[in-house]
């Protein structure tokens, strides 16, 4: 038997069943850095960058909402949830690196985890897309959760 949840007792795989779950408030907030170089930093002014294509933070931000609230059609075993809230931080956190908080609340049976997730990595990948005529140099480092609250598994932080 796997230690995978979403593996079943017969080794097949498939959603989890959550029908049982009492339904409580969840939240999660992940973090992705990309390296964008200076370059690209240099374009940095007033808090956002400006490109042909627009602001690239409040892009990244729209970008990432979409995701976050689409990541049941993108990763195939995430229920649908109901994303209550969907709230985005971009700042530049060295000479050469962008970070993005994207932390999400729902009311389920299941975890938002995932939400966060997939909202960080779209608004990674939207900064990297706007920014690439500049650099092609940019690397997203890290992708990860910094912290949930609610559901069975109770509480985490992430180490920092």
């Amino acid at each position: 038997m796997s230690d995978f949840s979403h593996i079943d007792q017969n080794n097949q795989p498939g959603m989890v069943d959550v029908s049982a779950k009492d339904t409580t408030r969840r939240s999660a907030t992940a973090q992705s850095i990309i390296d964008v170089g200076p370059e690209v930093m240099a374009l940095l002014e007033d808090g956002d960058i400006q490109s042909k294509k627009g602001p690239v933070f409040h892009t990244a931000i729209i970008a990432g909402t979409m995701a976050a609230k689409k990541t049941s059609e993108l990763i195939p075993f995430c229920h649908p949830l109901p994303l209550e809230s969907a709230k985005f931080t971009i700042e530049a956190s060295s000479d050469t690196q962008i970070t993005i908080t994207c932390t999400c609340i729902t009311t389920g049976r299941t975890g938002i985890e995932m939400e966060a997730l997939s909202g960080v990595s779209g608004a990674a990948l939207t900064i990297y897309d706007m920014c690439k005529a500049i650099s092609k140099d940019m690397r997203i480092t890290e992708t990860r959760l910094i912290e949930k609250t609610g559901g069975k598994s109770g509480d985490y932080q992430a180490a920092p």
